[in-house]
């Protein structure tokens, strides 16, 4: 890495000897990511996003600008650019810890609090395509966050479903219309009288769909568990 070389010792143990076993909360949560909030989920509760690029970028680009200027084309790079190039490098490093070690703390107590997690399965490599938000994409770290909330799944024993995205703000979570609004409306009203954040109103559309049987990414042999929707009947934390 930007600074230095690590070694990794892979060790094989009984997963049983080290893991703590968690108690089931009888809690399951929906996420609904963004860029606003990082996260709102089904019981309305929203988390910031850290913005730990946007925080550092003065800094990086100045650091940039630095080695710019030491740069020589066609010849041979002199050690105040490698130097340069290095805290270039390591800044960029500091920012991708920052926001991998957020990820992990959220994605911990979210495993840590809640038998069942469902979210959204975003293609982020398809929507950092749009350059007006791949800046702003990249910097959230949904990537990031999913990964631990899988890796935390497997460790502790924990259901995580990814369920596709589409029309979970659009669709009404009590009548099932569809209200088509743009990104500017941050209220759902629909017809049938039902009012809520569109947010949360996605968060409980994603939940919704993880617990009716919708096949996505598991992170558990659902064999293990028996039928998902038995578990969950008569749950009014669900």
């Amino acid at each position: 890495r930007a600074d230095g070389y690590y070694c990794q010792l892979m060790l094989k143990l009984d997963a049983r000897d080290i893991t703590p076993q968690l108690e089931s909360t009888g809690h399951c949560l929906g996420l609904d990511l963004g860029l606003k909030y990082l996260y709102a989920d089904s019981n309305g509760n929203t988390v910031e996003p850290p913005k730990y690029y946007r925080k550092a970028e003065k800094r990086l680009n100045k650091l940039n600008r630095r080695k710019s200027k030491k740069f020589k084309r066609g010849q041979k790079q002199s050690n105040n650019y490698k130097k340069a190039s290095q805290k270039y490098a390591k800044g960029h490093l500091k920012v991708s810890r920052q926001r991998e070690e957020f990820a992990k703390k959220l994605a911990l107590r979210l495993i840590q609090s809640n038998d069942l997690i469902a979210y959204e399965d975003l293609k982020v490599k398809n929507l950092v395509r749009n350059r007006k938000l791949a800046k702003s994409i990249n910097d959230a770290g949904w990537s990031q966050l999913r990964k631990w909330i899988e890796y935390f799944g497997i460790k502790y024993g924990r259901l995580t479903i990814a369920v596709n995205p589409a029309y979970t703000s659009q669709e009404c979570f009590n009548c099932g219309r569809l209200i088509q609004k743009s990104l500017s409306v941050r209220t759902h009203v629909c017809s049938c009288g039902y009012v809520e954040d569109r947010d949360k109103m996605a968060a409980l559309n994603i939940l919704k769909k993880a617990t009716i049987g919708h096949i996505g990414s598991w992170s558990l042999d659902l064999n293990a568990w028996g039928d998902l929707s038995s578990i969950l009947v008569g749950r009014n934390t669900c």
